[in-house]
Order: structure tokens, then sequence, then C-alpha cells
């Protein structure tokens, strides 16, 4: 299933051992394997090079323990983003390989599938992509109003124009019940992929005004001019925040694992 190109691509997982909702989520079993195995596992389906980056010695014992490859970083960062940012620095003086792109997978979505972060590899076959992430499309039914859904709205080119944990577009004229059934919305899945030279920049960028509006760092990115390519796939995302969280999900998945 792993695609070969031109670029060189590196799967890096930031995993951090404090979560205040779930402390030692990355250690959490899913069936006979942690749930850092289980993301390491999908990524390396679709990507050679596959490293995680941790602040914590349990979670990098934890990687190495199952002959996975992890590299320790600051217990500074504030996000996944700056993680792999430093990260990808390490990983190329130790494999002495040139990083062409960054692919940060999320750490807590053990049901990540191999063909969306291929997706997101193919995105760059396109030479003027510098940014990449996943989109889908809401379903009939779906609650659109949930600000933890993060909706997306693009250009003719696939471009994002904005994320917002409001609705948007707004459907004027239209019964909010029934926007779903009247236009096609997009929900962010936070899956990203960047060129490292430009993972370097958008890391040094200031908070932005819409950033903090929202509390989406990806607004940052698009405040700055950077442009983030989007591309749909079928596939949701379930991230594990929580015990709860990795309870419903091994419900609906008690079948893969």
């Amino acid at each position: 299933m792993i695609t070969h190109s031109r670029h060189h691509f590196a799967a890096i997982i930031p995993a951090r051992y404090g979560s205040s909702r779930f402390p030692g989520k990355p250690l959490a079993m899913i069936g006979s394997k942690t749930m850092i195995e289980r993301v390491y596992e999908q990524a390396s389906k679709a990507v050679e090079l596959v490293y995680v980056a941790t602040d914590d010695q349990r979670i990098l014992d934890a990687v190495t323990k199952f002959g996975g490859k992890a590299v320790m970083t600051s217990t500074d960062h504030f996000s996944g983003t700056d993680r792999c940012a430093e990260a990808v620095d390490t990983i190329m003086k130790i494999t002495g390989q040139k990083i062409d792109t960054v692919l940060n997978v999320q750490g807590d979505e053990p049901f990540i599938q191999p063909e969306q972060i291929i997706l997101l590899k193919e995105c760059f076959n396109d030479d003027s992509v510098s940014i990449a992430t996943l989109i889908r499309k809401t379903l009939p039914g779906e609650d659109l109003f949930n600000p933890n859904h993060v909706k997306v709205v693009t250009d003719n080119k696939g471009n994002a124009i904005y994320f917002s944990r409001s609705v948007i577009p707004y459907c004027r004229g239209i019964d909010p019940e029934k926007w779903s059934l009247e236009y096609t919305f997009f929900k962010h899945l936070g899956l990203y992929a960047y060129k490292t030279n430009i993972l370097k920049s958008i890391t040094k960028l200031s908070k932005g005004i819409l950033e903090s509006a929202e509390s989406l760092e990806q607004n940052r990115w698009i405040e700055n001019g950077y442009c983030i390519r989007t591309s749909v796939t079928d596939h949701e995302s379930l991230s594990i925040d929580t015990p709860g969280d990795l309870e419903r999900a091994l419900k609906l998945n008690d079948k893969i694992f």
C-alpha cells in the first residue's frame, strides 16, 4: 500500500503523556496493544519512515519495546505542529535522510486508515502545495452546530478559505434544520502534512486574531497568507480524548481489533 514518489515523506506522531482528560493516553490498551502502537502500525502501512515524537520517557520506552522508532522532544510545545517541527531535525540527523514533507499523524487516532494518509501524500503531487489536510462531507442529520466539529469552506481548487466552529456557510432563507439537505458542508479532520521548510516557518508565526477567536491554529496560517490544500475522504476521524471516547470507539470498531 505504500506509494513511492520523488518526495521523501516522514510520518511523525506527536504523543505526550500529560493529558488533563486522559493522563497516559498513548499507553492506553486497545486489545493487546497500546494506542500509540495501533497508530504507528496504521501509519507504517502508508509511509516507510515513521517516528513517534514524545516528551515522556515512558512513551519512548513503550515505542522502542514494540520495535518502533521514537525521539524525545521538549515538554514546552503548545501543539503537535510545534513538536513535529522539532522532531524532524532530530530524525534527519539520526537517519541521514532528507525529509521533504512531514505528515502529522494524531497520536490519539488508532483507527486512522492508511488510505487517508495516502490521500494527504498525493496532494504533494502538485508542486504548488505546501500544506495539506483532510476534510469529509457531512451526512444528512449530522449535528452541524456542534462547536467541537470544525467546519471548513474551500475555493474551487480545494484550498481552504476558512475554518470555523460555527456552521459555514450560512444558508439564508432556509430552516437551519434543513441546511444539510440543501448544501454540502465539510467537516475538518485533524490530519496535516507540510513541506518541511513551511513547517519551520509556520511554527515561528505569532498567534493570530482568528486563531485566538476560534482556538484553531490552522487559521493562523491562513491569516499569514499560507495556502492549505484539502482532500476529501469518506472515512470519519475518531480521536480519543477521554476514557469514555475509547470505550465508545471500541464498541463501534470491535471487528477491527
